[in-house]
């Protein structure tokens, strides 16, 4: 149990969500499910070439990926995208780790706070916790003109130092609370790092 006296902020929990809370990567399963196979195969051809400089560092994670998003999503309504959101969330709960899953429970259960920091768009990743009140969701914010999407981040792609910084904004107040972080690749490497507790892979 947390000291109270200590931490009077008490347990608070941050999850990355794609690879730990889920079985794959929820961005091109979220582009599969809206656009179909053969689209979703058409797109990533397409942008193959900076996808290759991604993985060898070369070319910006945020630059890849909003291209490739502002590709398939651009000009939709934002009514529309997070009706899309909602269902794919509904439909596709299998992506869901159990174990992962009942962890984010048993933390609310006995009192904490859980933050969900994603590089995810948070329009998709929210509907998977609906119901389940305590749960914060923190991830890339998507742009949005006239209820139109833009095509464009409107933050921070939420990975790597960024993450820490979202959380950071969330709860400035770093020594009042004790920070349990859980996550499954580099992008979750300085959120590890700055948890007075962490664990990689945790729930494969």
């Amino acid at each position: 149990m947390t000291d109270t006296g200590k931490y009077p902020l008490g347990e608070i929990h941050a999850f990355d969500f794609d690879g730990t809370l889920t079985r794959r990567d929820t961005l091109l399963e979220f582009i599969r499910y809206a656009k179909g196979a053969k689209a979703f195969l058409l797109c990533f051809a397409r942008f193959s070439p900076w996808l290759v400089m991604m993985k060898m560092g070369l070319y910006p994670n945020w630059k890849a990926k909003q291209r490739v998003f502002s590709y398939c999503f651009k000009g939709m309504a934002e009514a529309d995208f997070n009706a899309l959101c909602a269902r794919f969330a509904k439909e596709k709960a299998g992506l869901l780790r159990p174990k992962g899953m009942q962890r984010v429970r048993d933390v609310l259960a006995g009192g904490g706070k859980v933050v969900i920091v994603s590089a995810s768009v948070n329009n998709w990743v929210e509907p998977f916790f609906t119901g389940m009140d305590g749960v914060f969701v923190v991830g890339t914010m998507i742009g949005v003109r006239d209820g139109v999407l833009t095509g464009r981040f409107a933050t921070r792609n939420c990975y790597g130092p960024e993450k820490v910084n979202r959380l950071l904004q969330l709860y400035p107040e770093r020594t009042e609370y004790r920070l349990t972080a859980y996550g499954d690749s580099r992008g979750d490497s300085e959120l590890l790092d700055f948890a007075d507790e962490s664990h990689y892979k945790p729930f494969r």
